[in-house]
């Protein structure tokens, strides 16, 4: 029998997915247990396999796209099965497929949804139904560890709903939408399949044994009832207007093969149809054909281009032509530009500069980097410096919650790595109890995952402090934009040398600036000036580290 496989949620924020790469194709045979798929999330790209054995028969979204977390991803069944049922339960979730059904709707549907169906029941408007999420890759169940919010409790759109315990780790698991908490459907203790009901949020007083008995309703009825809305000349004139452009043909009579979203995105861009070539099934033009099409220059206009435009005009300007390449962001940089655009604009962030002396740091590194199987950077004694100072100025390991401040008692710093789409942020949880040569090893293990695509969910929660360093490119000194839920990050430059006052004489110094980017809701100008000087006694000091 036929398996649906839905677009996974691969981490407790993740909302859409971009199919990075398919693995296997139409055809293939597929054993449990295979990668299906490379599945871009707003963390990282993460392998995704294969929970069922049998024949890929449908990829519901192609390379290259994103879809909601719970769209139609692919089918697995036996070779030649029918899945057509399938299909039309599941729906495609491609938003080409969604605008070729509202063009390509027949009056008589029309009719039929605008009459209503008196029989079927609906969820109601306002009314959202949550489902157990896969948090992990591997994850096929969940134990609700807790429950932080109880039935009649108000929620808002962000407030932890439950604790969700995975075959990886206990996560905290958000809502993403406000309202009273109606309805539990996992108690404490127990686990459900991933996609089974969890709980049902809602306007108070909903009848939720009518929600839990209802069906969604399709974006097609309500797209086919909005057209029945349209005057009847109205409806005609476009009907008529499809039915005439449905079949183009090139100049020798060969009809061309187009879906209507891609016929109407090349009428508005002025397009050739015969010109393009098509991807699709048995050429067809899809819309991703329009999007990439570039003509090609013609003879006379490239003769005409250069030509001199004016014989009397002897000085020589530079000819060409324009060129500009549209490339389609990947989750994770829409996700860093949406988080990092929230923290920007809501916290009020301002910045402290000092410089630190580390003639004493390079001299310590080079002592301890001679030892056994020892390997310090200096990025790993300001990680270090960093956490011992956060447990002596605890306003700054804060997170602000509106009508509270939280204090983190533990010490978790994020460590920004680059990676090739983006940024990701590692996080050494308990960091002021690890030793240098601990911190080493463990960033050094962890920015390999990043670079490789291979770091856990896990991996990149919790921090209560962000550390970023540029130094390595030769940047001197910059800001950062705090990483929220942190009160503050810290921008580290490269180590220079340069002349400096050392007891009244003008010497050759090794010195190194850090920026602090403060929320000045949690974190004050004298706070954040005081952990500076901490922070520069740890590092102008590195004994003071090892104690």
């Amino acid at each position: 029998m036929a398996e649906i496989i839905n677009m996974p949620r691969l981490s407790d924020t993740m909302e859409e997915g971009t199919v990075a790469k398919w693995l296997k194709q139409v055809g293939d045979k597929v054993e449990e247990g295979d990668i299906l798929a490379e599945i871009e999330t707003d963390k990282a790209t993460m392998e995704f396999e294969s929970f069922h054995e049998g024949t890929l028969l449908h990829i519901g979204i192609a390379e290259g796209d994103g879809a909601p977390v719970d769209s139609l991803l692919a089918i697995i069944g036996e070779e030649g099965e029918d899945i057509s049922a399938l299909l039309n339960k599941g729906g495609e979730t491609k938003e080409e497929t969604k605008e070729e059904t509202k063009e390509e709707s027949k009056p008589e549907a029309e009719e039929s949804d605008s009459s209503g169906d008196s029989g079927s029941t609906e969820i109601p408007e306002g009314v959202e139904v949550v489902k157990m999420p896969r948090l992990s890759d591997t994850m096929e169940e969940g134990t609700v560890a807790s429950w932080l919010k109880q039935v009649g409790d108000s929620v808002e759109e962000g407030d932890i709903l439950a604790e969700i315990e995975t075959d990886k780790a206990t996560m905290e698991f958000e809502s993403f939408y406000s309202g009273t908490l109606l309805y539990i459907g996992i108690g404490e203790g127990e686990s459900a399949p991933v996609d089974d009901v969890l709980a049902i949020i809602g306007p108070e007083g909903t009848d939720v044994d009518a929600v839990l008995n209802s069906k969604p309703s399709g974006d097609k009825k309500q797209e086919s009832a909005s057209a029945a809305e349209k005057p009847a000349e109205s409806r005609s004139s476009e009907e008529t207007a499809t039915q005439e452009t449905a079949a183009p043909e090139t100049e020798d009579g060969q009809r061309i093969f187009v879906s209507p979203l891609a016929r109407k995105i090349a009428a508005e861009k002025g397009i050739d149809l015969s010109k393009v070539k098509g991807s699709g099934d048995q050429g067809r033009i899809v819309k991703r054909d329009i999007e990439n099409y570039k003509p090609a220059a013609q003879p006379e206009q490239a003769a005409k281009a250069a030509a001199p435009s004016d014989p009397a005009v002897s000085m020589a300007l530079p000819a060409g032509e324009e060129q500009t390449e549209e490339i389609k962001n990947s989750q994770m940089r829409k996700v860093i530009a949406k988080r990092l655009g929230e923290s920007k604009f809501t916290a009020p962030h301002y910045y402290l500069t000092i410089e630190v002396n580390m003639d004493d740091a390079k001299a310590s590194r080079a002592q301890i980097n001679n030892l056994p199987d020892t390997k310090v950077s200096f990025n790993d004694m300001v990680v270090k410096a960093c956490a011992m100072a956060l447990k002596k100025h605890p306003q700054v390991n804060t997170t602000w919650k509106g009508d509270t401040t939280l204090y983190n008692k533990h010490v978790h710093v994020g460590v920004a790595v680059a990676v090739e789409d983006g940024l990701v942020v590692p996080v050494l949880k308990f960091t002021d109890q690890m030793t240098l040569s601990q911190i080493g090893g463990a960033v050094k293990d962890l920015a390999g995952k990043a670079r490789n695509k291979k770091l856990t969910p896990a991996e990149m929660e919790g921090s209560t402090f962000t550390v970023s360093n540029l130094g390595m490119f030769g940047i001197l000194e910059f800001t950062s934009i705090i990483n929220q839920p942190n009160s503050a990050i810290l921008s580290v430059g490269a180590i220079v040398e340069k002349p400096v006052v050392r007891n009244g004489e003008i010497v050759v110094g090794s010195t190194m600036k850090v920026t602090l980017a403060c929320d000045h809701r949690t974190v004050d100008g004298a706070t954040g000036a005081q952990f500076l000087q901490t922070l520069r006694a740890y590092l102008e000091n590195p004994v003071t580290m090892l104690a």
